[in-house]
């Protein structure tokens, strides 16, 4: 595919600017929940669907929107996954109940399920695997680690600087510009070779991961050993077995298992499913602790998160910068090595804590983190990726990210809940059981982190990422 270099990086910046949109919601919602509670009368057991029903259903139809970019056009499917995002996002902000709001957010997940693989492959497809790649995959990952802590920033002023609803609103001028530009800046392209499309695969994978996620995020208010939550995982299990038992017999798959036999690609997944567990699980604890123990108001909550939305885009820069010299794995090692460090400090956060003692020092740690670990990710998950495939190594790296968040915020909140509860029955205060509870959440993840540390280590290879990928013209229909 001929793209001008002009054109290239204009494509680059549109791609870049939905993707922050997108990941900009995942975090958004936190600071606003409190009020959102208020207007809308949610009851404290669904107040959680406001987040999980995004999650729900972005993390169970990434591979069906990757596979479906690559086959269907990818151009196409992201306009398409656009126009939903755009119109959830007006009818999340006008929403007038609980199933009202809690509907919209699902819809904005299927968006976001349909627009991040197909915009990854788009840039994958478009820039030359190397240098050339690599500094627009920085620009990418860059994107990923500055929006997850710019949506807390943001969902605090917006809250109350205006009302809960423009953080639904402040995207539909950045969906309508996109769905203005795309047809003018993006090529389209798809896997021609493949003449079917796995309809059994997509459903089993689909509902095996959206039962996954459903378990888990049941699990945070149920309990893990539920009837229902027990039901869900088992449901899941069969599903998604039955889904591999499926992808192994037929001629043209939807996922390629493969793919996973490069070993960076798989250790970009499992670092990918670490940093979402503990990303996601982290900024919703240090939100409750700062509002409920600090006493903290959403503009003062989200002011806060400037260290580390500011410091993330710095260090974004540097790793985007640093991977095209000294290569991935050692800036991804620096990345999880930052992430687990800023955990460690704020297994120390106290009842009478300060901005600049308890809060300040990690805040810098995890923007390091942040920064160095989502770009290197963002490469490291397409290496060696042949474009026809571009779209599933997306949609996988996405999904591994929003399962693993998923995880993340059920496992970690039941742990700081379940302490919490064993620390009031002791006799503690509101506020130091609060706290007791947050220190076993931020122990968890320390844990996880480190895991992601041994997956760097061992996973990530020099000469995979180094590996040539084969000219595939023939297999790829590019429309001028």
């Amino acid at each position: 595919m001929v793209v001008s270099d002009r054109r290239k990086w204009l494509a680059l910046g549109l791609l870049s600017a939905v993707q922050f949109m997108v990941v900009l919601d995942i975090a958004i919602v936190n600071v606003a929940l409190p009020s959102i509670q208020v207007d809308l009368g949610f009851s404290q057991e669904n107040l959680q669907w406001v987040i999980s029903a995004y999650a729900l259903v972005f993390g169970g139809f990434l591979l069906l929107g990757g596979r479906a970019a690559d086959l269907l056009g990818r151009r196409r499917i992201f306009l398409a996954g656009t126009i939903v995002f755009t119109i959830s996002s007006l009818l999340a902000g006008l929403a007038w109940s609980e199933a009202s709001l809690i509907g919209a957010r699902a819809f904005q997940g299927l968006g976001a399920a349909v627009i991040t693989p197909a915009a990854l492959s788009i840039l994958s497809t478009t820039f030359v695997e190397g240098r050339e790649r690599n500094i627009a995959l920085g620009v990418w990952g860059a994107v990923g680690g500055f929006g997850a802590a710019a949506g807390v920033l943001m969902g605090g002023v917006l809250t109350d600087a205006l009302s809960w609803e423009w953080i639904f609103f402040v995207n539909i001028p950045v969906g309508l510009t996109a769905l203005v530009l795309a047809p003018i800046l993006l090529k389209e392209s798809r896997d021609a070779s493949v003449k079917s499309f796995d309809a059994l695969g997509a459903v089993l994978v689909t509902s095996g991961l959206s039962s996954l996620v459903y378990a888990i995020t049941q699990a945070a208010t149920d309990g893990w050993l539920a009837g229902k939550t027990v039901g869900f995982f088992t449901a899941s299990i069969a599903l998604l077995a039955g889904f591999v038992a499926w992808e192994v017999r037929h001629p043209e798959p939807l996922m390629r298992f493969g793919i996973l036999r490069t070993k960076t690609v798989s250790g970009a997944n499992v670092a990918g499913f670490i940093l979402g567990t503990a990303t996601f699980s982290l900024f919703l604890m240090l939100t409750l602790y700062m509002q409920q123990v600090l006493g903290y108001s959403p503009m003062k909550t989200g002011v806060a998160y400037l260290a580390v939305a500011g410091t993330a885009i710095f260090t974004s820069a540097i790793a985007a910068q640093l991977v095209t010299r000294i290569g991935v794995k050692p800036v991804l090692v620096v990345g999880m090595t930052s992430l687990t460090a800023g955990l460690v400090y704020f297994t120390q956060v106290s009842v009478g804590g300060s901005y600049l003692a308890d809060l300040l020092p990690g805040f810098l740690l995890i923007a390091v983190g942040l920064g160095f670990s989502f770009v290197p990710i963002s490469i490291a998950a397409l290496a060696g990726i042949q474009p026809a495939e571009a779209g599933l190594a997306s949609g996988l790296i996405n999904t591994s990210q929003q399962i693993g968040g998923a995880l993340g915020i059920a496992a970690l909140s039941t742990i700081a809940t379940s302490r919490t509860d064993d620390a009031i029955a002791g006799g503690s205060t509101q506020a130091a059981a609060l706290v007791t509870g947050f220190h076993g959440a931020f122990v968890a993840g320390v844990i996880l982190a480190a895991i992601g540390i041994v997956a760097a280590l061992t996973l990530i290879r020099r000469d995979e990422l180094e590996q040539p990928v084969e000219e595939l013209e023939p297999v790829l229909d590019l429309a001028a």
